[in-house]
């Protein structure tokens, strides 16, 4: 192959690679990485080594980098995709008792007010009006909602 070409099939590569990967980033799905890195890895090749692709070793040297490259890809995704801890949930009984702050006004027989306990914010009613930054506590959930009063 001449020289002239395997340059410019060189940078092909790359530059296709880095949009797979790009691509790959922008939306997630693990499908576009692992072609992405092999012609990445393979562009690079041929640029330090032009001779790789007229070779009868070149199929073989191929191979060997794409399932390389999903085997990396395979382990950079799980390390990133790892979770943290245990999922959270919260069970909305288990707020009752619990104490929080008015985030946004609560009003008596409406759920527009909005009520912050620990890390979660939840819409909440009360039998008086309470103004935001005032302390509450959950007395009573009803479904998504909670029923709050004023903490004295």
């Amino acid at each position: 192959m001449p020289a002239d070409y395997t340059g410019i099939i060189a940078w092909a590569l790359i530059i296709i690679g880095i949009l797979l990967i790009v691509a790959e980033m922008s939306i997630p799905g693990f499908f576009i990485a692992v072609p992405g890195t092999a012609m990445l890895i393979v562009g690079i090749l041929v640029l330090i080594f032009p001779e790789l692709l007229s070779t009868i070793w070149a199929p073989v040297i191929g191979i060997t980098v794409a399932l390389g490259a999903m085997g990396i890809s395979i382990y950079i995704y799980r390390r990133l995709a790892r979770p943290t801890g245990p999922p959270m949930t919260t069970s909305a009984d288990s707020l009752i008792g619990k104490e929080g702050v008015v985030v946004k006004r609560v009003i008596p027989n409406s759920y527009s007010g909005k009520v912050k306990i620990g890390s979660e914010i939840w819409s909440a009613t009360a039998d008086e009006e309470i103004s935001e930054g005032e302390h509450v506590r959950v007395v009573k959930v009803e479904g998504v909602h909670l029923h709050v009063e004023r903490v004295k």
